[in-house]
């Protein structure tokens, strides 16, 4: 049987909040679009490779944003595509805080491919065939951010993955819900330097918690440079570059640190985002706050 990551796996989360939150959504100044490719253990025949399309569109009355995600992911003989429209909606704690609630609807589209790899029972009436089904999905999330200092994010992408697979795919994948927490921190240190820290955790039903931690630095409002690891599995480089206000292009490389580790060459991560609208937007992370009393131009990034 093959264990199927729920979820992309990202180097680079803190761009990406939004593909596993829908609480995330509303909570930019101006609208995002997002592009990342990722692969995963080069020189690995039937490794993870992963293409998400994005976008996070703040409503007018800064209160609700929606959002909508087309990830393609690639693991072995399988080809599985998921497409949601997610929608939040967020209200003030205090002065500085703000929680965001959301939900993201969609579904999958799942191509099995029997000419390719080994099964455990595959039967013989796969003997030749594809397999391709489609499933609903339904997830929700919370995000809370304070000023342009923090935040703290929960979310499960999909309620239905336990049990959703009929018996025919069950005998190739197996997918269980899986739980998210993120949460990262600015330090000013410097008047060109900031340093944020982050984390994020996936819990999966029967399987070790995957942990996550990441340092960047932010210099001169231009450059990210920074490291991540995933315990137990790999070590990552961070850099990015923010090109004017609009655009920001972001890389990773992980090498892992366990068995694998002399089977591959590493993952490569890239990513590439857009912010719309007077001020564009920077940053690592996401979290385009809007809170009272602020002006929407920005006029330098922000960290996350």
């Amino acid at each position: 049987m093959l264990k199927a990551q729920n979820e992309p796996q990202y180097t680079q989360y803190m761009y990406n909040i939004g593909s596993f939150n829908p609480g995330y959504v509303g909570s930019t100044e101006t609208p995002e679009i997002i592009g990342a490719y990722r692969a995963q253990w080069i020189d690995l025949e039937g490794a993870p490779r992963n293409i998400r399309i994005g976008a996070n569109i703040p409503l007018s009355n800064e209160k609700m944003g929606i959002g909508i995600n087309i990830v393609n992911n690639e693991l072995g003989p399988t080809s599985q595509t998921f497409i949601d429209a997610a929608y939040s909606y967020q209200f003030n704690v205090s002065e500085n805080t703000k929680l965001s609630f959301g939900m993201d609807v969609g579904g999958s589209f799942l191509n099995v491919d029997f000419s390719k790899g080994t099964f455990e029972n595959p039967g013989e009436q796969f003997d030749g065939q594809n397999l391709k089904n489609f499933y609903l999905n339904i997830g929700a999330g919370l995000f809370l951010y304070g000023g342009d200092t923090w935040y703290l994010g929960a979310s499960i992408p999909n309620f239905l993955s336990d049990g959703i697979y009929d018996d025919d795919v069950a005998s190739v994948i197996e997918g269980r819900m899986q739980v998210n927490f993120i949460g990262g921190y600015v330090f000013d240190i410097g008047e060109n330097l900031k340093f944020k820290p982050a984390f994020l955790l996936n819990s999966i039903g029967g399987a070790p918690l995957n942990t996550n931690v990441s340092a960047n630095f932010l210099i001169n409002d231009k450059f990210t440079v920074g490291a991540s690891y995933r315990f137990g599995n790999a070590v990552s480089g961070l850099a990015g570059f923010q090109i004017g206000n609009g655009t920001f292009v972001g890389y990773s490389y992980d090498y892992n640190t366990n068995g694998l580790g002399q089977f591959n060459s590493g993952s490569h991560e890239v990513i590439l985002k857009f912010y719309l609208g007077k001020g564009g937007r920077v940053d690592n992370d996401s979290n385009n706050k809007k809170l009272k009393g602020k002006p929407k131009q920005i006029d330098t990034p922000r960290f996350f």
